[in-house]
């Protein structure tokens, strides 16, 4: 078994979303979509964290959000939770990795809600970190963290996710 901390591709290549960038007119209330896909190693273990996507922290994550999974076990129960990371330095957020949803289940084909909770629907980026009332204004990671045991058979996740910016 091994921890490991992929990275998805999209994040390489430089297509993080900034609030200076997506502040201008005509563009609040647009829906955008970030879409990740990255591969499980079948020996990654309880703590391996993925980064999915930088989005802006007045982000408004949408209903339509999804995550889908492989059957990444075959015994054991491997959740994944849902966090929201701060970038280094780069606002007062405190990394909260079940913010967004916790618990689900890695050892089925999932295709499931990212945001646990219809009560969460529509709350921009910070507000899911528990405790924040103000917004950051940077840009800040969601980060889905390997739980409860680790994974045995190799697979692939897929985050889809839509949002608005005020």
């Amino acid at each position: 078994m091994a921890v490991v901390n992929l990275n998805g591709t999209n994040l390489m290549v430089g297509l993080q979303a900034s609030p200076s960038e997506m502040a201008a007119p005509g563009f609040n209330g647009a829906v955008r979509n970030w879409t990740e896909t990255i591969e499980v190693g079948a020996t990654d273990s309880v703590n391996s964290t993925y980064l999915m996507a930088r989005l802006p922290s007045n982000a408004r994550l949408l209903a339509a959000s999804r995550i889908y999974t492989d059957d990444l076990a075959s015994s054991g129960a491997p959740t994944i939770d849902v966090g929201v990371f701060n970038l280094s330095g780069q606002s007062t957020i405190t990394d909260d990795d079940d913010a967004i949803n916790a618990g689900i289940d890695a050892a089925t084909v999932t295709d499931a809600a990212l945001i646990l909770g219809i009560e969460n629907y529509g709350k921009k980026l910070y507000e899911y970190v528990s405790g924040q009332t103000e917004d950051p204004k940077g840009d800040l990671d969601i980060t889905l963290t390997l739980k409860d045991a680790a994974v045995n058979v190799g697979g692939t996740i897929t985050v889809e996710i839509f949002y608005t910016l005020d």
